[in-house]
């Protein structure tokens, strides 16, 4: 098993780390109810491939929401001391979030007042997210605004979560 504390769980990485993986076996090892809630689009052939694997990778005995704005709304409605949820991933949601044009400090902020409420009805989620603030500096704006939002969102989220880790090449590290 797994050092592992009920409620909120982070767990960053960066790109093909093993993040999301890993954070299929914290649900596997909770015993609960194992939802996913994907909040990619398939907008492209390559994005479907990266659909399809993770969903043959998790098998039929997951549930599956997608949902790539109201993320807030979707854990509130399916959050139980049942059920274990799988974020996946925090970094697509913001870029969805950037491209519908909403206002991303709201969003966030919201998604962290919105956790102690989901943790004492018992939720158990788990946020994956990629690291995406460990590289240069991007030359575009756009891109420097989605690491900013980014690494806003993994500071705020880690303070709030009882558990946090980092995977590289497929090894968590406890962090929190």
């Amino acid at each position: 098993m797994t050092q592992f504390k009920a409620g909120a769980s982070l767990i960053l990485g960066g790109a093909r780390s093993g993040k999301s993986a890993f954070a299929e076996r914290l649900v596997d090892e909770s015993g609960l109810t194992k939802i996913y809630l994907a909040t990619s689009q398939a907008f492209d052939g390559e994005m479907e491939d990266r659909i399809s694997i993770h969903r043959q990778r998790r098998g039929p005995e997951w549930s599956l929401v997608e949902e790539p704005l109201a993320l807030i709304e979707v854990l509130q409605k399916t959050s139980s001391q049942n059920a274990c949820i799988l974020v996946d991933c925090l970094t697509l949601w913001l870029t969805n979030l950037m491209m519908a044009e909403r206002d991303i400090y709201a969003e966030c902020d919201a998604l962290c007042q919105a956790l102690p409420e989901l943790m004492n009805n018992d939720a158990n989620i788990i946020f994956v997210s990629n690291e995406v603030g460990q590289g240069i500096v991007p030359m575009e704006k756009m891109a420097r605004d989605f690491r900013d939002h980014a690494g806003r969102l993994h500071q705020k989220l880690a303070a709030a979560v009882p558990n946090v880790w980092f995977v590289t090449a497929g090894l968590p590290q406890k962090l929190k």
